[in-house]
């Protein structure tokens, strides 16, 4: 199809490394400044940074699935953080599910990595930039914006996190909602503003997906729910929180391509489902496709803190409006209910009956209400 056939293109006057190649970088002082030679070959060529894992690690492997089938995108390459783990998910797929994506390995912790140091390393310049792994303005963080400065790129989006809000009593909570000042997510958004770049930063809450390496959040209620135990929620349970499959929150990022102008004066998108659920609701979910009739949920004050819970102790949650107004994003495909079949399968497929859990922090925290 037109993304192959590009790629097949591309790979006559450049050297392609695939998935199962990959370049160890370091920092690099110094060289001339990348400039831009626009061709037709080159017009649409995406980048997308990629952290070493976590709750975002995930990502830059179901954007790149989804920009494969972007018209707008003629070639794919992942920056990807060498630290991470390649027997381990989803980087244990790249060469299988994405096998026409460039994959270039680089020390992306390095503090002293530069703007000419990544320019040195991937050898060429792109149209659309996604940055999935940096927390701040310093460092990788730094050199990605300076890059896209020096690209004249036509875009900047930015994995930020809903995590920097300050929420007063509005939820779901704006984009307008203040947010901590001293956050890296603001100081990176601070900083592509200032370099007036056409920049974009999506804020996501909690991610699940097939390929995950942080499974916590869900798994939190499994671990209490087959081995019987009590579940301590705080409050009355009645907190709503934004759970979202990875498939849709790379959906989300690529919606920057529909409307890219809106996108950019916009700026700031939450990032999540439009299905919101209670976490009392969660527990009656996991109990019900675990099979398990009795659910032994008890609340207690939010004044006594989290123990292990995995959300926040009151409401915090985003939800997809504007970007579905906005940028014509028209929703999740996905929804907790029907996800949490193939969770449960992965989770005992991970050992999640066999591992030994330590309740001490629950039965503290229960005693104390």
């Amino acid at each position: 199809f037109f993304f192959r056939s590009m790629a097949m293109m591309i790979s006559s006057i450049s050297m392609l490394f695939t998935a199962g190649a990959s370049v160890s970088a370091f920092s690099f002082r110094g060289g001339p400044t990348a400039t831009r030679s626009r061709t037709s070959l080159s017009m649409s060529a995406a980048l997308i940074v990629q952290n070493k894992g976590g709750g975002h690690g995930e990502l830059g492997f179901q954007l790149a699935k989804n920009l494969s089938s972007n018209s707008k995108i003629t070639s794919i390459t992942i920056l990807q953080d060498s630290a991470c783990n390649d027997s381990n998910e989803p980087f244990a797929s790249y060469a299988s599910d994405i096998p026409d994506v460039k994959i270039v390995k680089a020390d992306l912790a390095d503090e002293l990595m530069t703007a000419e140091g990544i320019q040195k390393l991937l050898g060429e310049s792109y149209d659309y930039v996604w940055d999935n792994a940096s927390k701040g303005a310093v460092g990788t963080g730094k050199a990605v914006v300076d890059c896209v400065k020096a690209w004249d790129s036509k875009l900047l989006t930015y994995v930020s996190s809903a995590g920097i809000y300050q929420p007063d009593d509005v939820f779901p909570m704006p984009e307008t909602t203040s947010t901590k000042e001293s956050a890296g997510q603001v100081q990176y958004e601070k900083y592509a503003i200032d370099n007036g770049l056409p920049f974009v930063s999506f804020r996501p809450q909690y991610i699940y997906g097939p390929k995950s390496n942080k499974w916590d959040y869900i798994d939190w209620y499994f671990d209490r729910l087959v081995r019987k135990a009590p579940l301590p929620i705080p409050g009355d349970g009645s907190q709503k929180v934004s759970l979202t499959n990875s498939e849709d929150v790379a959906s989300l990022l690529a919606s920057v391509l529909n409307d890219e102008a809106a996108a950019v004066e916009q700026t700031f998108f939450n990032c999540g489902t439009e299905q919101l659920v209670t976490y009392n609701e969660v527990a009656s979910l996991c109990a019900e496709v675990a099979g398990i009739a009795d659910v032994d949920i008890q609340h207690y004050d939010t004044k006594l803190g989290k123990a292990k819970f995995p959300f926040r102790l009151t409401d915090f949650y985003v939800a997809p409006d504007t970007v579905m107004t906005k940028l014509g994003w028209v929703g999740a495909k996905h929804n907790l209910k029907d996800d949490l079949s193939w969770y449960f399968e992965s989770y005992q497929a991970r050992g999640g009956l066999e591992k030994e859990i330590e309740f001490a922090a629950d039965a503290e925290l229960l005693v104390a209400s």
